[in-house]
């Protein structure tokens, strides 16, 4: 199973797109109608090419691709400041509105594209609409200056990278920054280039009217063109130069290398105990509670903070500690007593006190 496959829910008939790999034993899945989820991979089953071919797209991939193309003409549209066009009911524009104008042809080079796998999810591509090799990475830079890095590998001419990332546009204004590192290559070429790197930061002013049809994956993307300053050829070192550098290495007349300065280590800071309850509701992590977050960013923050208070508690020689996770849909309560089946610094764990808190908490013995 990987990102980018169309699965079915084993609980009912419901399809979606994986767009996370969470860790071993759960994934993210975008549903058709675009809200994600985190499941378990064993309560979904991969939606293969062949059954698709037999029995044709599902009515709800049918309507969702009508439904992406109408969302994003409108918004082209709308962001153009202008008013979509009617369309007949046969989908062909009104009699005298003029004649199609031809498709744009898309020049050679390279093109980072985002496709629509239903109205408003989009997979993220690197396409290669030139005549060599491309080694190329692509990561993402946060708001906050991290980066991630998340895919390399090498595209064949004329060919397009498999889907590196899934955004919803309802988060478009929390999108990251795209960073892609390019680096063309031939077998036997003559010439060698110097690695072309490209930062993209999505724009709504901008973004909307980059729709077109996109090279090599024929289809209605919006397209951003990776290289419009090609890679620079390396140009090789002069025989007089090398003859230069060879002179001054032999005569000891050459620059020194710098000696290396070890790092200064910072004293280690000390560990604090976590309190003997902790509440993972996602409003006692957050002052502004769950605004902005999806279901699986929730779920990460919560299980961070759980791992984090149980480390400092085994670390502090703590006897017990209570973790509030609430009922819920009991997503959260399973991913951490499954992370305490596993932990060997366990005594048990169980339902705390029912008259205070439910079935809402675990109560945690450590050795």
């Amino acid at each position: 199973m990987q990102v980018g496959d169309r699965v079915r829910l084993l609980t009912g008939r419901e399809e979606g797109i994986v767009t996370r790999l969470l860790d071993n034993e759960l994934v993210e899945v975008a549903i058709d109608n675009d809200f994600t989820i985190p499941v378990l991979r064993r309560e979904v089953v991969v939606v293969a090419a062949e059954e698709q071919k037999a029995f044709g797209k599902t009515a709800a991939a049918v309507a969702n691709e009508r439904k992406a193309a109408s969302t994003g003409a409108a918004r082209a549209a709308q962001a153009a400041g202008e008013k979509p066009a009617a369309a007949s009911a046969s989908g062909s524009t009104k009699k005298g509105s003029g004649p199609t104008s031809p498709p744009v042809k898309i020049a050679k080079g390279l093109y980072l594209a985002l496709v629509h796998q239903s109205p408003e999810l989009l997979a993220v591509h690197v396409i290669n609409n030139t005549d060599a090799d491309v080694l190329y990475t692509y990561g993402e830079e946060r708001p906050d200056g991290t980066y991630r890095g998340l895919a390399s590998d090498k595209l064949d001419p004329k060919a397009a990278s498999k889907p590196l990332g899934h955004w919803h546009l309802k988060d478009f204004d929390k999108w990251p920054a795209v960073l892609v590192q390019l680096l063309p290559h031939q077998l036997n070429g003559t010439t060698a280039y110097d690695l072309l790197s490209k930062r993209t930061q999505f724009k709504a002013a901008t973004f909307y009217k980059s729709r077109q049809q996109a090279p090599i994956i024929q289809k209605e993307a919006y397209l951003f063109q990776l290289d419009e300053k090609p890679a620079a050829p390396l140009a090789p070192p002069t025989p007089e130069k090398l003859a230069e550098t060879l002179k001054a290495q032999l005569s000891g007349d050459a620059p020194a290398k710098p000696a290396t300065v070890a790092p200064t280590q910072e004293p280690a800071k000390a560990l604090v105990a976590p309190p003997h309850e902790l509440d993972l509701h996602i409003e006692a992590l957050r002052p502004e509670g769950a605004e902005g977050l999806s279901n699986t960013a929730m779920l990460k923050l919560q299980m961070d903070t759980f791992e984090d208070a149980l480390s400092r508690a085994l670390a502090t020689n703590m006897h017990e500690i209570v973790f509030i996770h609430g009922a819920g849909n009991g997503t959260l309560r399973k991913e951490i007593h499954k992370q305490l089946s596993r932990n060997k610094d366990i005594k048990f764990f169980e339902d705390a006190r029912k008259e205070k808190f439910g079935y809402g908490a675990t109560l945690v013995r450590l050795k």
